[in-house]
């Protein structure tokens, strides 16, 4: 997932869980709690909301999807909205932590992207609505490239690019890379795969010039390394826009996406208001916010229209092309598969 390139960080973490604070405010007809990533919901359409409905919103913010889950695990968190990322959607289910969605009661579910209609972390879209998205994907110079195109996850391992190649500093970010440029999805959960990817990481090493999650996209804009595994989002497409020199890309080999969607907390207090909700955030104009005041795509694809700088729509850092998308895996949660991550990537980082 902040955002995007915490929000994406946090999607890859690994799962441990912290705590977080409680939800505020009065718990009254005319009150909503939220708890949701800083800034994805820009203040703007919480305004809008209370100014068209008059029901007040509480929101609380979150730094990782671990730390939400654990506080709705925790119980009476008192939350109705929660925007949980695609895996953590899978783990809230497998807890019981949300409600199962009423689709009587929601409008405008037919504008979702096509990606995002019937996603494999949650089929049919019975407990998640899509909020915003985005990408994972290569950054690179073209000028420090001597004008060669990066479009593939093998230029990270090529030899002829030692010490200008930066990887991303966290688990199952840099396992994407690792397991697509051998030909095996990023979300593969099967143990020989992850240890030909660990075997990748490691021979990759030798030409890093090192693991960065931070400021990696100035290192890129610099020149100090020539390309990196990046995070596509708000930062990131800045930094694209500044300065020509610099693309975002999704790698032939697939790249990856995440989805930041909305649910409604196990026993939400204020259901009614949260469906409200939904369908405000649904309708295409309020969509847009996502884009215009956030910087981030929306998963509404009548949103389109209604995105006040149309050079965002051909930003491939927050917009990738449709038939890229079509080709990226969703990071999903491997489950029991977590242990061979993190065996592996505990001697990646060891070698």
């Amino acid at each position: 997932m902040k955002k995007k390139t915490v929000a994406a960080a946090s999607i890859f973490a690994a799962l441990a869980l912290t705590g977080c604070s409680s939800a505020g405010g009065d718990e009254g007809a005319g009150s909503l709690n939220v708890y949701a990533w800083a800034d994805e919901i820009p203040q703007s359409v919480f305004d809008a909301f209370t100014e068209e409905t008059g029901i007040t919103v509480n929101v609380d913010n979150f730094d990782s999807n671990e730390t939400m889950i654990s506080k709705l695990a925790a119980g009476n968190s008192g939350y109705d909205i929660v925007e949980p990322s695609q895996y953590a959607v899978q783990q809230l289910v497998g807890q019981e932590l949300l409600e199962p969605l009423d689709k009587a009661k929601i409008e405008g579910l037919d504008q979702i992207a096509e990606k995002f209609k019937d996603p494999s972390y949650d089929p049919g879209l019975e407990y998640s609505v899509p909020w915003v998205w985005g990408t994972t994907g290569l950054l690179y110079n073209a000028e420090c490239t001597g004008g060669e195109e990066i479009t593939s996850w093998e230029s990270l391992f090529d030899p002829k690019w030692k010490g200008k190649v930066n990887m991303l500093d966290n688990m199952l970010a840099a396992y994407i890379a690792g397991l697509q440029v051998n030909g095996y999805p990023a979300n593969s959960k099967d143990e020989q795969e992850i240890a030909a990817a660990t075997k990748s990481l490691i021979e990759q090493k030798e030409i890093l010039s090192g693991y960065n999650s931070s400021n990696y996209g100035d290192l890129v804009a610099n020149g100090d390394v020539c390309m990196s595994e990046a995070w596509g989002g708000t930062q990131t497409a800045k930094i694209v826009a500044a300065n020509e020199q610099v693309h975002y890309v999704l790698p032939e080999e697939g790249g990856s996406l995440w989805v930041d969607g909305l649910s409604i907390a196990k026993g939400a207090p204020n259901q009614e208001a949260a469906y409200e909700f939904i369908n405000f955030l649904l309708r295409p104009e309020i969509s847009a916010m996502a884009t215009n005041d956030a910087g981030l795509a929306s998963a509404n694809t009548a949103a389109a229209e209604h995105v006040t700088d149309q050079s965002l729509l051909s930003n491939a850092a927050v917009y990738a092309s449709e038939e890229q998308v079509a080709e990226a895996d969703f990071i999903v949660d491997p489950g029991p598969a977590m242990k061979f991550y993190q065996d592996g990537w505990t001697r990646v980082k060891a070698s």
